[in-house]
């Protein structure tokens, strides 16, 4: 496995009175490390050099050359703070081991995985589960009880996540196809008939509000304002005209997050139901939905839950299940699929009535497995580690002069961190690629997000990496 020297490694090891640095076969010096030694006069010993390109300087590698009292990254790396955060349920108090946790993902052996706000990294327990899925279908051919028996299980484990009953949850293959599936449920043709939705939602959200306006909906959104949303807007846009108000947790484009509580509690004082689209954080921090008091909530689970494209799930209040009757529905949706009545609608009494077709089976055996990583650590310690990341990232692009377009209060930040790099952010992302940095452009924005298995020396070498790249453009 590669190591990464940064710039931020050698600041450090000159703050410590060292002035000589030995590197293994392993170790990988970034540009802005290379030119941190020569502005602070440290001398590089490089035991790989033969395989690497030249780095400056490098002292001669010979054994009669090299000094025998010389520090290497691993004396000054072991140094670096370690997380203390909860293991097991989301309030017991320990250690989990990122080590431990960082050998169940195989990419990270070679690469630093910085794109989970886009698609989370496979684990060893994610692919294991779809394994058990393919030997299943091969030995079985058909097993639609067991199969079954797993999307419920998925089922569970999401609610275990959101704190929620099983009883309250659908299940889909996108949010696109959820937020369809509760607008098809709502009447507008009453004098509530308005949506709110805000300019920061993923655009699949607001687009589905637009198609139902010829259903009668009204639409109106809040403009985001310097990449957030004033949430004093709220006040003023959510009137005793709103049917439902549709916020995001997380801005997907700058990581800016909402304040979910006060939201829902503002426009429930409205008269308005809350539906929060939780996908682009769930999973970096907690969400109660019982705490909250939220009406709905949809996520899928390609982002910090570890899974894939293809399933995403709903949360329906139990009080308001009954009172609702999707018109996007389908077999699965019914209280009996398997009646195979063609001429009745007799819809779920639980949460399964927003379910639709046949359900997304090889997918839930791989959300089931990831959610499960993220309810064994817990939210609340995921939060707290990916918080200090936080600090570290926005302090070293600080630093390092880099036009940063998220929050710089924590309190009000995902683990997304975006760097405004111009136009051609695509190209920005490539060339990181090729550095073995898999992160995320959006916009005129390259994403670097962090999860639970990151190390602060990936966030230094991707800095630098992205400082370096943008120098060179």
């Amino acid at each position: 496995m590669n190591n990464y020297i940064t710039g931020h490694d050698i600041e450090a090891l000159f703050a410590a009175g060292k002035r000589q640095l030995a590197l293994a076969k392993n170790d990988r010096m970034t540009s802005i490390a290379r030119e941190s030694c020569e502005r602070l006069g440290i001398q590089v010993f490089d035991g790989g050099a033969a395989s690497r390109s030249a780095s400056a300087p490098v002292a001669d590698p010979s054994s009669a050359s090299r000094p025998v009292n010389v520090f290497t990254p691993a004396e000054f790396k072991q140094a670096e703070f370690k997380p203390t955060v909860s293991s097991g349920s989301h309030d017991a108090p320990a250690d989990y081991d990122i080590d431990a946790w960082r050998a169940q993902f195989p990419i990270l052996k070679e690469a630093v995985h910085l794109a989970n706000c886009s698609q989370s990294p496979q684990c060893e327990r994610t692919r294991a589960a779809a394994e058990a899925y393919l030997d299943s279908w091969d030995h079985m051919g058909m097993d639609w009880d067991r199969w079954v028996q797993e999307v419920n299980l998925a089922k569970a484990e999401f609610a275990r996540l959101i704190n929620a009953d099983p009883g309250e949850i659908g299940i889909g293959t996108s949010v696109s196809e959820i937020t369809s599936t509760i607008a098809s449920s709502l009447d507008f043709g009453g004098r509530r008939k308005k949506v709110v939705v805000t300019d920061a939602e993923f655009p699949t959200v607001g687009l589905v509000w637009l198609a139902h306006e010829k259903f009668g909906a009204k639409v109106q959104f809040i403009p985001a304002k310097g990449g957030e949303i004033d949430i004093n807007d709220y006040h003023t846009a959510v009137d005793n005209e709103t049917l439902l108000t549709s916020f995001c947790d997380v801005y997907y484009y700058n990581g800016f997050k909402q304040d979910i509580a006060t939201i829902t509690e503002m426009v429930h004082a409205k008269g308005s139901l809350a539906y929060l689209d939780a996908y682009q954080g769930l999973g970096s921090h907690p969400i109660d939905v019982k705490a909250l008091d939220v009406d709905f909530l949809s996520s899928g689970n390609l982002k910090y839950l570890l899974g894939i494209p293809g399933i995403a799930f709903v949360y329906i209040k139990k009080e308001l299940i009954s009172h609702l009757r999707p018109a996007f529905t389908g077999w699965f949706g019914q209280e009996n699929p398997f009646a195979f009545d063609i001429h009745h609608l007799d819809y779920a009494k639980d949460a399964r009535r927003f379910d639709n077709g046949t359900p997304p089976v090889l997918t839930s055996y791989i959300a089931r497995a990831g959610m499960s990583v993220i309810n064994e650590i817990g939210p609340n310690a995921i939060q707290r580690w990916t918080d200090i990341l936080s600090e570290r990232c926005l302090e070293g692009a600080r630093r390092r002069g880099l036009d940063i377009a998220s929050p710089q209060d924590i309190r009000r930040k995902a683990p997304t961190t975006a760097i405004r790099v111009g136009p051609d952010s695509h190209a920005v992302e490539v060339a990181l690629k090729e550095r073995k940095i898999i992160c995320s452009a959006r916009g005129d924005v390259v994403r670097f997000a962090h999860h639970f298995f990151t190390k602060p020396e990936d966030i230094d070498y991707a800095l630098d990496s992205i400082t370096d790249v943008l120098g060179r453009r």
